[in-house]
């Protein structure tokens, strides 16, 4: 394998591994709603994590992150949390914007005024 080859798959494993990470972080967000717990729950996360920080087998890696997407996709909350106004939230599109078919009359009835 040459070393572009190289250099090119471990920039594929560090993206997919800060993905996992994010992912993770928010799926514990969605079993801790309370910051305090999350904090805690965060960290043990995170020294999961570092707890394989120096691997440099690329399959390692590889299997590493394959169990540990595995491991999320099986943890995943049954109804995650949403942003309130994010698509999926509770606020979402609860004001819509004016249909374009109906004109909006800035001048509030003086129209006959001018």
């Amino acid at each position: 394998m040459s070393a572009a080859a190289i250099a090119e798959r471990r920039f594929l494993q560090q993206q997919r591994c800060r993905i996992l990470y994010r992912k993770a972080l928010k799926s514990v967000l969605d079993w801790a709603v309370h910051r305090d717990i999350f904090y805690i729950e965060g960290e043990k996360t995170r020294l999961q994590f570092e707890a394989n920080r120096d691997v440099q087998n690329l399959e390692t890696i590889d299997r590493l992150l394959f169990e540990g997407e595995a491991r999320l996709a099986k943890l995943q909350h049954p109804d995650p949390y949403v942003v309130p106004w994010s698509p999926g939230g509770s606020k979402y599109a609860r004001n819509p914007p004016v249909p374009p078919v109906i004109g909006l009359v800035n001048d509030f009835g003086r129209e006959s005024s001018h």
